[in-house]
C-alpha cells in the first residue's frame, strides 16, 4: 500500500522531467549557439546602451534627432544636395522643373517688386496716378497669367520628352509656384545660371 503510493509520486516527477527536456531551449541562453563575433557583442551593447530608459530620455533623444535631420534637411535647400531634401523636392522630374525655371526669366518673379511700386503709386491722391496704377495691376496679372500658361505648357512638353515612363504628376505646378519667387529666395538654391538649359 505505501510502495504503491510512493510509486506513483515518483512517476508524474519522471514524465515532467521528459516534457521539460522536450521544449525548445531559450534563444538568449549562453550555451547552444556559437559566441558572437567582438564586433557583434559591441554593437549590441551599444544598442542596448543608447536605448532610452525612461520616458524623459526617449522624448531627448527623438528632438536630438529631429534637429539634426531639420539641420541636414536645411543645408539640403542651401547646396541642392538630393539626399536630405524634403519629399517635394525630390527625383530627377522635380530637379529638372526646378533647373527649367531657373535658367529662364519669369515674369512672375518680379511680381513683388513691381507690387511694391504699384502701392506706393496709388497711394498718391492724384487721381491720374491713380489710374495707370491700377492699369498697372491689370497689365502685371495678365502677363503672369500668360507666362504662366506658356509656360506650363513647353515645360510640360519637355518631361513628357525627357521622362516618358516617370511619374510628372504636380511637377508643373511646383515649377510655377517656383517661378512666383524671387530668385535669391528660393529653395533649393537654383544650381543653373540664367541662360542655362537644363
Amino acid at each position: 500500500m505505501f510502495r504503491s503510493r510512493a510509486n506513483e509520486e515518483k512517476a508524474p516527477a519522471t514524465k515532467a522531467a521528459v516534457t521539460d527536456s522536450k521544449q525548445p531551449r531559450d534563444p538568449q541562453a549562453p550555451k547552444g549557439r556559437p559566441t558572437p563575433k567582438r564586433s557583434e557583442a559591441q554593437s549590441q551593447r551599444r544598442s542596448v546602451a543608447r536605448t532610452p530608459t525612461n520616458r524623459k530620455d526617449a522624448a531627448k533623444r527623438q528632438r536630438e534627432e529631429r534637429r539634426q535631420a531639420l539641420e541636414r534637411q536645411r543645408q539640403a535647400l542651401a547646396s541642392g544636395d538630393e539626399r536630405y531634401l524634403p519629399a517635394r523636392d525630390k527625383g530627377p522630374v522635380r530637379r529638372y522643373a526646378r533647373d527649367w525655371v531657373d535658367g529662364r526669366f519669369n515674369v512672375a518673379e518680379f511680381f513683388l517688386p513691381l507690387a511694391v511700386v504699384i502701392l506706393v503709386l496709388s497711394v498718391v491722391r492724384v487721381p491720374a496716378i491713380q489710374n495707370i496704377a491700377l492699369l498697372l495691376w491689370l497689365v502685371v496679372i495678365v502677363l503672369i497669367v500668360l507666362d504662366g500658361a506658356v509656360s506650363g505648357f513647353r515645360l510640360k512638353k519637355r518631361l513628357s520628352e525627357r521622362f516618358p515612363d516617370q511619374n510628372k504628376r504636380g511637377a508643373v505646378a511646383y515649377a510655377l509656384m517656383r517661378s512666383l519667387q524671387v530668385r535669391r529666395l528660393r529653395l533649393p538654391k537654383p544650381q543653373v545660371k540664367r541662360g542655362e538649359r537644363p
